[in-house]
């Protein structure tokens, strides 16, 4: 029975922490650096997306005055047509070279955020990004949850494993751009990130293509990226998609019909 009581009493301690670490990024324990209480934005630990006109901007849960303080982005401010392009990438299943492809086809810079699992299985298709002009960017080495990360060590871990692997791969320094997994964020992983040197990415343009066994057809991709572009988006794919794979040629042609450019997402300025 005193065991039970040890047992229960030591789970009362571990669901109290975890409660005081949920409320410390949802409820707005942190401050900004005035000492005023910071803005509603803040409680926001998923990021999300309204479309209220179409070829326009959407508004974001987290505005872009809000997240510039952190230097994080979701959309280039700018009334260009251009895109910034960028894929996620967790694991290879076989499409990746089939969107590199593309890509050079139409000589199109992207930002491939990568988990320390690719880095780790798949050393040749980093480097051929690398060599053919891509970016890669910091997606977490185990894609956690970092809202629910409260120290700055653990943070930083997540971030430099990444770091260490790409170096070593390509004996190159990556380039500070992060990703956080599932877009979930708090302003404590915004200031973090901030002081990493890290600028937080978002986007302003996605659809559902993250499910492997459950992809979307060309029309329903189409549906919702092509009038849903807009000047300086942040454009969000997956590279295990397989329809992002076979539409992609098509999908460039489509918005270069339409008068866009492709950036580079590290030039983006706030």
């Amino acid at each position: 029975m005193n065991g039970f009581l040890k047992f229960a009493k030591r789970k009362k301690v571990v669901l109290l922490s975890l409660g005081a670490l949920l409320m410390l990024c949802a409820v707005g324990m942190f401050m900004s650096p005035k000492g005023e209480a910071v803005p509603a934005s803040a409680e926001i630990t998923n990021w999300g997306l309204s479309f209220q006109e179409e070829g326009k901007p959407p508004v974001g849960n987290a505005d872009s005055e809000y997240l510039s303080q952190f230097d994080a982005v979701y959309c280039a401010p700018t009334d260009e047509k251009v895109l910034y392009l960028t894929f996620d990438a967790g694991y290879e299943n076989g499409y990746t070279e089939q969107i590199l492809d593309a890509l050079k086809k139409h000589n199109v810079p992207a930002t491939f955020f990568l988990v320390g699992n690719y880095l780790e299985t798949q050393p040749d298709l980093v480097c051929r990004m690398v060599e053919e002009g891509h970016t890669v960017g910091n997606h977490t080495y185990t894609h956690p949850d970092m809202s629910a990360i409260a120290t700055e060590e653990a943070f930083k871990e997540e971030l430099t494993k990444n770091e260490e692997l790409y170096q070593e791969i390509t004996g190159q320094e990556m380039v500070k751009l992060y990703r956080p997994p599932q877009g979930k964020f708090c302003e404590s992983n915004l200031r973090m990130a901030k002081e990493l040197g890290y600028r937080t990415v978002f986007w302003s343009l996605a659809y559902v293509d993250w499910y492997e066994d459950d992809q979307p057809t060309k029309e329903e991709a189409f549906e919702k990226l092509i009038p849903r572009v807009h000047p300086g988006a942040v454009v969000l794919l997956h590279s295990t998609s397989a329809t992002n794979a076979a539409i992609l040629d098509d999908l460039l042609t489509q918005w270069e019909e339409l008068g866009y450019t492709f950036g580079r997402l590290e030039e983006i300025t706030l």
